[in-house]
């Protein structure tokens, strides 16, 4: 699950594996939102491999 918030210029990006509750986030430029998803879900997957 992915969940967007802007706060101003910045956009924060979490990315949440469902069936372990595991969160991350990644902050950029609200004008850079694909960038930040990409960002957002390999450092999910890299904490999910470290596990």
């Amino acid at each position: 699950m992915l969940e967007m918030t802007r706060t101003g210029t910045y956009l924060k990006c979490s990315a949440i594996h469902v069936a372990t509750g595991l969160e991350v986030s990644a902050i950029g430029p609200v004008t850079e939102p694909r960038a930040l998803e990409r960002v957002a879900v390999a450092k999910l997957k890299r904490a999910l491999s470290a596990r």
